[in-house]
């Protein structure tokens, strides 16, 4: 039987499709319980086809599970199926100067990209979500955040 070479980057289409706000999961390990946790983030962006930055809240349980264990999985659904991404967190910044919210600047270093979807099954519709708060509020905080995420 062939092994499978497991891809260790993300192609250009990945890249992509990261970067037009699609929807990304998170899952770390608990830091009190050691179980599974999972969370929707909004703030990701594809450095490159090796690096993954994002923001979380710094006063969170997810922040706090990273702390305490960097190794996670990035689950993105689109392009007809539902990758998982692992790899170790470099917190970049706990703190995001010039913005308002508590949020940190977060980089994952990629050692693996999934194919996760069951056997036979495809994606028909990729999922779309919307903030529901201030418009304009939202917006300005998006460039905020993505113009922080993009700084070397």
């Amino acid at each position: 039987m062939l092994e499978q070479k497991i891809p260790q980057t993300l192609t250009e289409e990945q890249v992509k499709h990261i970067n037009s706000n699609t929807l990304i999961l998170l899952s770390t390990v608990d830091h009190e319980s050691h179980g599974p946790n999972t969370c929707a983030i909004s703030w990701v962006t594809a450095i490159n086809e090796k690096t993954i930055r994002f923001s979380i809240t710094n006063n969170s349980r997810t922040f706090s599970n990273i702390k305490n264990n960097p190794k996670v999985t990035l689950s993105m659904i689109g392009l007809e199926t539902v990758y998982s991404i692992t790899g170790m967190i470099n917190v970049l910044n706990e703190k995001i100067e010039g913005v308002h919210l508590p949020l940190s600047k977060l980089e994952l270093q990629i050692e693996a990209v999934f194919d996760s979807m069951f056997w036979g099954g495809k994606i028909t519709q990729t999922p779309i979500y919307e903030k529901t708060y201030n418009p304009q509020k939202a917006d300005a905080l998006d460039k905020q955040v993505y113009a922080a995420l993009l700084l070397i």
